[in-house]
C-alpha cells in the first residue's frame, strides 16, 4: 500500500489532491480524515441542519406509507 499524507480544505464536500500526487492516486483510494482536536469540539463545526437536509434530498421509503390528509391531522381538536 501507498500512502500519502497532506492537508487540505474540504470545499462543497471535495477534497482536491495536490498536484504532486495526482499521477500516484488515480484509482480508487482509501481515504482516513483526521481532524483536529481543537476544531473537532467546537459545536458550531457541524451544523444542525446537516441531517434535515440529508433526510429531505433522500427521502427514507416505507413501503405502504401514506402520508395523512388536511382533515386525518386535524380530526382530534
Amino acid at each position: 500500500m501507498y500512502a500519502v499524507e497532506f492537508k487540505a480544505k474540504i470545499k462543497d464536500g471535495m477534497i482536491q489532491i495536490p498536484g504532486r500526487y495526482r499521477d500516484a492516486v488515480t484509482d480508487t483510494v482509501k481515504v482516513i480524515i483526521l481532524k483536529d482536536d481543537a476544531a473537532a469540539r467546537k459545536p458550531e463545526s457541524r451544523p444542525v441542519s446537516d441531517c434535515i437536509e440529508r433526510l429531505l434530498n433522500n427521502p427514507v421509503k416505507i413501503k405502504g406509507f401514506r402520508p395523512l390528509k388536511r382533515d386525518e391531522i386535524y380530526a382530534g381538536r
